[in-house]
């Protein structure tokens, strides 16, 4: 069987099952938490990376860009850039270990990361500016950037959104993560968030929604429904947070708990996905 560079099987349907194993083994041995948040934004990681993105993690001038505004996710995106071979097995076991470059939130000393992201509502921001320099120099790189529904409390979200408005970025596109749940509780108790979408369009977006685990439909919702854009775009795409694992599915306590080898061993019992 061909593989990447990485050594992975180039099987797009295998990619997200894959991650979801990856993120399990890894916050398992690190001791680390942040596991719901990573397996809610599988499926649209595999379909960023395993399909769109172009020259990701190159030198290429005009790659495209991707930028994790919601960073405590960081393991989903350390497991693409395994799949692609950005970096080895051995660094990908390193993980939140002393003196790795793979910590709880990306910094930019791997291929594949551009930015250091985690402090939340800044993601968007820096996206725009990427956006704006790089449709002033003519380039054909597009700027792809991860948000969650709870970063969308913060004003600096919508401050981006008006700029990206103004200045008619048509190569950023914004996904937002909306499992519905942040570090405190369900976002319906926090700051409610009905009609994400509308509320997107009021600030001049071209907003779609879409079920953020049916692959099919998110690579649509980032294609062929954007293709016509004269502005930014966004797709709200709905999610559940630890999706795969039964017993971690919509509950909060896995936005920080940690795996006891037993859990671990069921997790990825349940999960499947590639060695």
């Amino acid at each position: 069987m061909d593989r990447t560079p990485g050594g992975v099987p180039p099987d797009r349907g295998a990619m997200a099952a894959t991650l979801r194993r990856w993120i399990i083994e890894r916050s398992f041995e690190a001791g680390v938490g942040h596991i719901g948040s990573a397996l809610s934004v599988a499926d649209v990681m595999a379909v960023l990376w395993g399909d769109l993105l172009r020259n990701p993690g190159s030198s290429h001038p005009d790659r495209d860009r991707f930028v994790l505004a919601k960073g405590h996710a960081a393991l989903c995106l350390y497991g693409a850039l395994r799949w692609h071979g950005l970096i080895d097995e051995g660094t990908f076991r390193t993980f939140c270990t002393d003196g790795s470059p793979l910590g709880g939130h990306p910094e930019p000393c791997l291929p594949g990361i551009e930015v250091a992201t985690g402090s939340l509502g800044q993601g968007l921001s820096v996206a725009c500016g990427m956006a704006h320099a790089l449709k002033a120099r003519g380039s054909t790189a597009r700027v792809f950037v991860l948000l969650s529904d709870a970063e969308c409390n913060e004003g600096q979200v919508w401050e981006a959104a008006m700029f990206a408005t103004q200045h008619r970025l048509d190569n950023l596109i914004a996904i937002v993560d909306f499992n519905g749940m942040q570090a405190l509780g369900n976002s319906r108790d926090i700051l409610d968030q009905s009609n994400l979408r509308g509320r997107w369009e009021a600030f001049g977006w071209l907003a779609v929604e879409t079920d953020g685990h049916d692959e099919p439909a998110l690579r649509d919702a980032l294609t062929i429904r954007i293709d016509a854009r004269t502005g930014p775009a966004v797709v709200v795409a709905h999610t559940v947070q630890g999706k795969g694992v039964s017993f971690m599915e919509r509950h909060l306590e896995w936005h920080y708990r940690n795996l006891t080898p037993k859990l671990a061993a069921r997790a990825i019992t349940e999960i499947g996905g590639l060695a």
